[in-house]
């Protein structure tokens, strides 16, 4: 049986390939109806119906999509890196899954537990960008090169505010570990849960994460008409289908860390209904539809919009609010609300 190992501040934590699968598994499952779901709301929004011809609904029209892409010629362009070229969309969807292995789905629920959860899904979410760069890089062409530098940039410039707006929740709990940051937000309910002491910078996370995944309206670097698709415009059948996938998957990880983060993850919203792992998977629904609505009704930013958002806005203000938070926990400004270092407190 394969083996897999993660390191952790007391020793080395054996993943075996069962558990591994038990993630990967219904979390690709999952994905198939997140994304006939993404297209329902799109063309509800438009007026039409969208998928309804494969099954009950248009339910198996991402299997059927799914079958298409894999049955389909892998068309490699003339002059490609074949190593690196065929190397990038497995690198970017691995990378992806891996972060899930830190997620904890309820109290235990958890693969790896370790107390640096969060700098680890960092670490290996700013390796992602090498999956963008060699893609753009190995097709051996200007296009898609050009669309993966963009790429790069963007994703490297929205991390910055992202981890500034993790270090408030960070500051707050005194813990990397998202089991103890879901723990510090016990108590009264949706009263006791972080998008309240955080609450400016939950909309700034939630639209930094839209930037991060290049998720629409800021999927500029596979949407402008002079890179007609960015860096995977020489990608065809399966390569592509491990692009795409890698993206469905690092968005609901943001789904997922903006429910743990300031949404009390697993933890009930009312006192008298019981936690369970059903609040988080419909707290990760109720932002799917948020990021679903955002792609169908907000126009495109341009390039130069985005990066200028993204240095001259959200980097002052989320560094701003790390100072505001540390001095609020250090003195118990609000009657400690910033100051939960004791679990569950």
């Amino acid at each position: 049986m394969y083996e897999f190992f993660t390191t952790t501040n007391l020793g080395i934590v054996l993943l075996t390939a069962g558990q591994v699968l038990l993630i990967v598994v219904p979390l690709l499952v999952a994905l198939a109806f997140i994304l006939w779901a993404d297209r329902k709301v799109w063309a509800a929004v438009q007026l039409r119906k969208g998928p309804n011809v494969v099954g009950a609904f248009g339910l198996l029209q991402s299997f059927a999509d799914f079958i298409k892409y894999v049955l389909k010629e892998i068309v490699v362009p003339a002059g490609a890196d074949k190593f690196v070229y065929f190397l990038a969309p497995m690198t970017s969807l691995v990378l992806a899954m891996v972060a899930w292995s830190v997620v904890p789905f309820n109290d235990g629920w958890v693969l790896a537990d370790i107390n640096v959860a969060i700098l680890f899904i960092f670490a290996v979410s700013s390796l992602e960008v090498y999956g963008v760069i060699m893609g753009g890089w190995a097709s051996n062409s200007k296009y898609p090169f050009l669309g993966a530098l963009r790429s790069a940039a963007q994703m490297i410039s929205y991390e910055v505010s992202l981890g500034l707006i993790i270090i408030g929740v960070i500051l707050s709990t005194g813990s990397m570990n998202l089991t103890d940051i879901v723990h510090a937000q016990a108590g009264h309910g949706a009263l006791s849960w972080y998008w309240i002491p955080h609450f400016p910078m939950v909309f700034l996370f939630i639209i930094s994460a839209h930037a991060e995944t290049n998720r629409p309206p800021f999927d500029l670097p596979e949407a402008e008409s002079e890179l007609v698709a960015g860096y995977q415009v020489e990608y065809s059948s399966t390569p592509f289908l491990l692009y795409m996938i890698g993206e469905y998957v690092a968005i609901t990880l943001m789904t997922a860390l903006i429910s743990i983060l300031f949404f009390g993850g697993w933890l009930s919203p009312v006192t008298w209904l019981p936690d369970g792992i059903l609040w988080l998977f419909l707290k990760m629904a109720v932002f799917w539809f948020v990021f679903m609505m955002t792609k169908s009704i907000v126009p495109r930013y341009r390039y130069d919009q985005l990066m200028r958002i993204g240095w001259k806005v959200f980097l002052p203000l989320s560094l701003a609010w790390v100072v505001l938070v540390a001095f609020f926990a250090q003195y118990g400004a609000f009657w400690g609300t910033y100051a939960r270092w004791t679990t569950g407190g």
